[in-house]
């Protein structure tokens, strides 16, 4: 670790911003799996329900997922990725609805449900990177690749025997929402 990573990390913010010269911190450096881990945990555990859990065994997502995201800005760069297959997403709207659900769910129920998610899943990661820092709106579609493969933190876990994975990858550039 540089001496300015090491004093980035561990001093207070004075709201400087980062100069384009300054070296970018790894996503790794900032956040690790752990931590994205309980960020999830608490999530289902306040949008889900207390007795949903997300049970740590990874196992290959379906052909067909989809994605909902958020992007950060500030002195890290990146999104966050929440990504299901599509007959997950039905589920998780569902009991996230719970019993305001309707009989047959939109695809803009489901939208909405996976935004939400990644809305609260990336607003609580922002909350352990380094301010001042923007959380973009989220967004549902075909999740976007990371600029860097292997500057991404990810978390792949089961959900309802499900799999599911949530991915914090950086951007080599700042981000507009």
């Amino acid at each position: 670790m540089s001496p300015y990573q090491e004093e980035w990390l561990f001093s207070p913010d004075t709201g400087e911003r980062r100069r384009r010269t300054d070296a970018v911190p790894a996503t790794s450096q900032l956040i690790d799996e752990a931590t994205v881990r309980g960020i999830a945990d608490e999530s289902w555990f306040a949008l889900i329900g207390e007795d949903e859990h997300l049970v740590p065994v990874p196992e290959p997502l379906p052909a067909e997922v989809v994605s909902s995201w958020v992007r950060v800005s500030g002195p890290w760069n990146g999104t966050v990725v929440l990504t299901v297959g599509r007959g997950t997403a039905t589920e998780l709207t569902r009991a996230l609805l719970k019993q305001h659900a309707p009989e047959v769910l939109e695809p803009e129920d489901v939208e909405d449900a996976l935004g939400e998610l990644a809305n609260v899943v990336g607003g609580n990661v922002k909350g352990v990177l380094p301010a001042p820092s923007l959380l973009g709106l989220p967004q549902v579609g075909e999740a976007p690749r990371p600029a860097d493969p292997a500057d991404v933190v990810r978390l792949e876990v089961l959900w309802r025997g499900q799999p599911l994975a949530i991915s914090v990858q950086g951007a080599t550039r700042a981000l507009v929402h």
